[in-house]
């Protein structure tokens, strides 16, 4: 027990041991040496009686025992002596003083041979040994005042300490998506896969550009669910990067499906190798309730900054306003000319044909009372604040290009349909990201809504840069989605970026209500949030104390961080951490992950390759362009005409007829 008493008689038990070594040296030096200290008359009668007697025991009896005895005692003193810690003494120091000290100690006896006088040679030869002695002493103290327990310095940035178990084996099923990945457990590599077994939960996968979402996660996603018979929606932001690894996989997996779907590509650029599609067809709308969301969807994919402004007098208007268009298009000649190209042409009319067309149609009249009143009452600066909004954003849409691609009727948005499955390829163009998205907007909310319905076959809805488009209500999508067998992938940058959108109160759900997350390189509120979800794990920590007497090492285990927020701000391209849901039949008690994702790089460089370019859909030249885009205008010329010669030829509608 390290109480004060024992400590004291401890080090009284050390310097007696030390005293014994000292005086055995010494007796040494006046028996060896007897004659110089007998010339130096240093001998006395009492002195040489005692030295008689420790003759008899034999002590004396050779050159070196005496001193080997002495050096004995005064290694036992060394062993429990405890000198004053000191962080910058090491062993190479005090293996020098003892080395020297013990060469000094025992080489010094040739001095005694030299032939100088017994004296000189006596008085020599005593400093030498005592210096020995001396050096022996010093460097056994330096040993006891080495810091023998250090903290362990190779890993500076605790990589070893913050490692964890992760899933090892390979959980598969007819959903699944699996990518293989090696992680470090200590400091062994050890072989890991990222099971993701119920996409219906939705995926996330986050990253700056350049971590690799789509070359080592979004890639696997489209290829692996074609494999397994999915029916697909791809938003491609860069197109045709996604669009050509889908099209490709489809060509060599149709044989994966029981009736193969068709493909299908949507971009604006080249119109040769687009197919055309009305997002408001008008089988697909029921009621004017769909009308609504449509004219919601563009205008604030349009006007991204209405988004957290919902419920303002200023934005409710122009939707209504776009809603009771896109419904009268729709009521018109059971939706005939119901293309948003033709909506765009109706809102730029003139307000005495317009509201006088608007009128004609009961469901929307309620929408449209407060446009008309405030038009035949001349507040006319209202009115404009109201209209005018909507007209000038879709006038940017008004292009012969986008009305090509949107007055056309190749395919409907239902793409797990049962007997018309589909996969659907859209692309944007980040130079017109603008323009484009609000229209993909568009499309991605009328698809949405014809899939996620009950006895339709399983799709995947995979989406580059989601926050590039606007999809409202969103969150509901994730939340109903799992039972009508639809998975969603969503690619987002940066959390920032997803409020920055769509607002930060819908960001917050759609990240919350996401059950499986892959995450690269991401920074600030981002790596903090998905830190705290991560959780923590057990985490050994070592403290060092040091004190005049001693050290002390203290290790004990601590509740940490599984992957610190600055672990996630520094990983590298294919590195990333995540968590992954299960299922029920299917449990995995290890869901959080830290690992590299392995690709085949060689295999996927020959792969691609060997990728066939996206056929020419038709030939198309600009004057049939141009020709879809005057017929558009001249369709709008003849409803206003035709139903105008209609009100006025019938006395009991005449009054519908505005003129100012």
């Amino acid at each position: 027990m390290q109480t004060g008493e024992n400590e004291q008689a401890l080090r009284k038990i050390l310097d007696m041991t030390r005293l014994i070594a000292i005086t055995i040296l010494v007796i040494h030096f006046y028996f060896f040496c007897y004659a110089a200290f007998s010339q130096w008359q240093l001998t006395t009668m009492i002195t040489d009686k005692i030295l008689g007697n420790i003759q008899k025991t034999g002590l004396l009896s050779g050159f070196h025992k005496s001193k080997l005895f002495a050096l004995v005692f005064l290694a036992i003193s060394l062993i429990g002596a405890k000198g004053k810690k000191n962080e910058k003494l090491n062993y190479q120091v005090a293996s020098a003083y003892l080395f020297t000290g013990l060469l000094v100690y025992f080489i010094s006896s040739l001095v005694l041979k030299i032939d100088m006088g017994f004296r000189p040679a006596a008085l020599l030869y005593i400093l030498l040994c005592s210096a020995g002695f001396l050096l022996v002493l010093t460097g056994g103290t330096l040993l006891s005042r080495i810091i023998r327990n250090r903290l362990n310095s190779n890993d500076v940035f605790n990589r070893e300490n913050e490692t964890f178990p992760q899933e090892e084996r390979l959980l598969e099923n007819e959903y699944s998506i699996n990518l293989p990945a090696q992680y470090r457990l200590k400091d062994k590599t050890r072989k890991s896969w990222i099971n993701i077994i119920n996409p219906f939960r939705a995926l996330m996968v986050l990253g700056t550009p350049g971590s690799g979402k789509s070359y080592f996660v979004i890639r696997h996603v489209i290829t692996q669910h074609i494999r397994k018979g999915f029916t697909m929606f791809v938003y491609d932001f860069k197109f045709d990067d996604l669009s050509k690894i889908a099209y490709n996989t489809w060509l060599q997996n149709q044989h994966c499906y029981q009736k193969p779907p068709r493909f299908f590509i949507i971009n604006f650029d080249d119109l040769a190798r687009t197919h055309r599609c009305n997002p408001l067809e008008p089988s697909a709308m029921s009621d004017i309730t769909d009308a609504a969301e449509s004219a919601r969807t563009i205008l604030l994919g349009l006007s991204r900054e209405w988004i957290k402004r919902q419920g303002d007098f200023f934005v409710e208007s122009p939707i209504n306003f776009l809603t009771a268009i896109i419904w009268y298009l729709r009521r018109y000649k059971d939706g005939l000319f119901c293309t948003l190209p033709h909506v765009i042409e109706l809102m730029q009319a003139d307000y005495d044909d317009l509201f006088t067309l608007l009128r004609t149609e009961k469901e929307i009249e309620v929408l449209i009372n407060p446009f008309v009143n405030a038009y035949l009452n001349d507040v006319m600066e209202q009115l404009e604040g109201q209209i005018a909004s909507a007209k000038i954003a879709m006038a940017r849409l008004s292009s012969p290009q986008l009305y090509y691609v949107l007055s056309g009727n190749d395919f409907t948005l239902d793409i797990n349909n049962p007997e018309d499955p589909k996969i659907v390829c859209m692309g944007n163009n980040p130079q017109k990201i603008q323009i484009y998205g609000a229209v993909l907007s568009l499309f991605v909310s009328r698809l949405v809504k014809q899939v996620n319905q009950k006895g339709k076959l399983k799709s995947s809805l995979i989406f580059d840069e989601f926050p590039t488009i606007y999809l409202n209500n969103m969150d509901s999508l994730i939340a109903t989605a799992r039972s009508n067998k639809v998975a969603t992938c969503l690619g987002i940058q940066d959390f920032s970026q997803l409020r920055k959108d769509y607002g930060r109160e819908q960001a917050d759900v759609i990240m919350n209500i996401t059950g499986n997350i892959v995450s690269g390189q991401v920074t600030g509120d981002t790596a903090k949030q998905l830190s705290e979800r991560f959780g923590k794990i057990m985490q050994d920590r070592e403290s060092l104390s040091i004190n005049s007497a001693d050290t002390s090492i203290s290790r004990s285990k601590q509740l940490e961080s599984a992957v610190p927020p600055s672990k996630i701000s520094a990983l590298s391209s294919g590195e990333f951490v995540g968590m992954v849901a299960d299922d029920p039949d299917m449990k995995i008690a290890l869901k959080t992950f830290h690992c590299d994702i392995l690709n085949d790089h060689q295999s996927l460089k020959s792969e691609q390759d060997g990728y066939r370019e996206i056929e020419v859909i038709r030939r198309i030249d600009n004057s049939m362009v141009q020709h879809n885009y005057l017929q558009v205008k001249a369709d709008i010329q003849e409803i206003i005409q035709s139903e105008m010669e209609r009100l006025l030829a019938d006395p009991a509608l005449s009054y519908l007829v505005i003129r100012k």
